[in-house]
């Protein structure tokens, strides 16, 4: 079984990930959380998909666009705008340096753990 992601540190990295999945191409809020799915994200559901994508929206980040659909009620496309380009530039940026310094933080020795009983 794949393991879980940190709830905390998802929550902080979703939008810059819907945002990429966005860019790559414009898509439905049930596909993009497959999307993130087959990504690894096994454990993101729409519950928490679809708030994140409406408020990207009400950010102005995103736009959206009906279309029919043969198999039920119109879906909802999403697409990014010219701010959820730049959004998405700068948290790539913003992320490549976070991962950078904890990684340099990480990759410090550590000292030799005491023996027992000294």
């Amino acid at each position: 079984m794949t393991p879980s992601h940190d709830p905390q540190l998802l929550k902080g990295v979703l939008s810059l990930l819907l945002l990429h999945l966005l860019a790559e191409q414009e898509s439905y809020g049930y596909e993009v959380a497959q999307r993130l799915q087959a990504a690894g994200f096994i454990d993101v559901l729409e519950g928490t998909v679809y708030p994140a994508l409406a408020r990207l929206e009400r950010e102005g980040r995103l736009t959206t666009r009906l279309v029919a659909s043969s198999s039920g009620p119109a879906r909802k496309y999403y697409r990014l705008t010219d701010a959820g380009h730049l959004a998405l530039a700068a948290g790539t940026t913003g992320w490549a340096r976070h991962v950078a310094s904890v990684d340099a933080v990480l990759a410090r020795p550590l000292p030799t753990a005491p023996q027992k009983g000294s």
